[in-house]
């Protein structure tokens, strides 16, 4: 398994950075190479990118959640990855977001690309995208429940 961790930081609440993270479908705006993102239910997704020229499809599980701190996922199906995306408030008006993100490279092509650091321009180019997307646009709902494993506990339910 190949790692990158990387980080940024956005000139918004920490709330808002992490309710526009948790909407999941609107990942191709500002991630290269994603085509599509469909939210199957709370945990589970469903991945459509194109790496190396190729078009890739994998599902994903949400294995943790915890609002305005971390959402962590790993791959159930398709090209293997799993990741962390945690959220730290520098103040009131600034969120640090810090990516680990683990993933398998098959064949050649992207095994070559992840020797030239491909993947890690392509994460970091992701990660400034995000940045302009979110600070220049109103705010955006976001999920607030949390998730412990096979443990799905909505917004409104009580501790």
């Amino acid at each position: 398994m190949k790692v990158i961790e990387d980080s940024i930081t956005v000139d918004v609440p920490m709330r808002r950075a992490y309710n526009q993270w948790t909407q999941f479908e609107e990942f191709p705006v500002f991630m290269e190479g994603v085509k599509e993102v469909r939210q199957l239910d709370d945990k589970r997704l469903h991945w459509k990118a194109e790496i190396a020229g190729k078009t890739k499809e994998w599902d994903a599980e949400i294995f943790e959640q915890v609002p305005d701190q971390r959402i962590a996922w790993r791959s159930t199906g398709g090209a293997k990855n799993s990741g962390t995306i945690r959220f730290t408030a520098l103040g009131a008006e600034q969120t640090k977001l810090s990516l680990h993100l683990e993933y398998d490279p098959e064949g050649a092509a992207e095994n070559v690309g992840a020797a030239l650091g491909m993947v890690s321009a392509r994460v970091a180019g992701d990660l400034k995208r995000f940045k302009n997307f979110i600070e220049g646009q109103p705010a955006s709902g976001g999920w607030r429940g949390e998730i412990h494993g096979q443990e799905v506990r909505p917004a409104s339910s009580p501790r």
